[in-house]
């Protein structure tokens, strides 16, 4: 076990926390599966959108769809830079393990190409934490980040407490230290997302940093009373029921899109009827629903409404006038 160990306490709350997300992970995972590419690629959007909004950056989930569908967006370059190598960080996730620290600089160096002087690169000043001229925080010297980083690291790999717990002391932890002489805020977010998927796969794309963004004041103030008492405790609480909210939210959505699903799907579906009727007109397409409806032995009223659905699912379309027109099986 590693000597180092990060100052907070187990608290009862984070013990109904984690229990309260291990129930919601479990619908989540059975949802997760038939979540289509289109809903993940969503939530990719809107996790890094809202994580590089807390540093500031102006694009709106639309202008991130739109670079990373490679269109042009009208925006400040370094605001464009910044979604472009989220977007890179994110999909080289898997790359990644969260316990090596040349995996960690080299996704700082991804996440700040074009952005600072020295990507990837540990600090080599001291920094102090400003907010409104008021300095809130003053990490450790440049001298101890090596040190310190390395104990982190070791404790993250072989620490056995839960990965909920886990990944949020690192995150504190990680902004306490300030690694690099800038984009430490990011950077502690993605690598709580990559710790957490390590854990499981499908938190890779649950957009946490979404609902840490609509609470960004809490975040850093909860970040300072940390740092007066010197203990991660609250954050942990903090960051725990983010991920709730997050699953809560989750869920929601993917059993919204799977009941979208099923419509879909049960809109496709043929009845025996519509089937005779298609080919019908297949071999007609100038039938009227009074012959189709002769020919079935059934109503008129009964065809036009077997038509009407037919159009509905896609499958048919009227070309012309009801009179001297004729159908179109798609």
């Amino acid at each position: 076990m590693s000597r180092y160990q990060p100052p907070f306490t187990i608290t009862n709350q984070m013990l109904s926390q984690v229990a309260e997300t291990g129930e919601l992970l479990g619908h989540w995972a059975a949802r997760a599966g038939r979540a289509s590419p289109l809903l993940r690629k969503e939530n990719r959007i809107r996790t890094i959108q809202a994580s590089l909004a807390i540093e500031h950056n102006s694009l709106s989930t639309e202008q991130v769809t739109a670079i990373m569908e490679g269109k042009r967006v009208l925006a400040p370059l370094k605001d464009i830079q910044e979604v472009r190598n989220a977007i890179i960080a994110y999909e080289k996730m898997d790359d990644w393990q969260s316990h090596q620290l040349a995996d960690l600089l080299e996704a700082h160096k991804t996440l700040m190409i074009g952005l600072v002087d020295t990507p990837g690169a540990l600090r080599s000043g001291n920094v102090g934490i400003y907010r409104e001229s008021q300095l809130i925080h003053m990490a450790p010297p440049a001298s101890q980040v090596l040190r310190l980083m390395g104990d982190l690291l070791n404790w993250l790999q072989e620490t056995d407490l839960h990965p909920l717990v886990a990944s949020s002391v690192f995150h504190y932890e990680f902004e306490f230290i300030h690694p690099f002489a800038d984009g430490n805020g990011r950077m502690g977010r993605l690598w709580q997302t990559l710790i957490l998927s390590e854990w499981r796969p499908e938190l890779a794309w649950l957009p946490v940093e979404t609902l840490i963004h609509h609470q960004q004041e809490r975040y850093y103030q909860v970040l300072g009373e940390c740092d007066k008492i010197s203990d991660s405790t609250a954050f942990v609480e903090f960051m725990l029921s983010n991920i709730i909210s997050a699953l809560k939210d989750g869920i929601d959505d993917l059993s919204e899109e799977v009941s979208e699903q099923m419509s879909e799907k049960k809109n496709r579906y043929l009845t025996e009827q519509e089937s005779t009727i298609l080919n019908l007109l297949a071999d007609n397409p100038l039938l009227s629903a009074a012959k189709i409806a002769a020919t079935l032995g059934v109503a008129s009223r009964t065809v036009e409404r077997h038509l009407k659905a037919l159009q509905r699912k896609e499958k048919l379309q009227r070309v012309g006038a009801n009179k001297g027109g004729y159908w179109q099986i798609k």
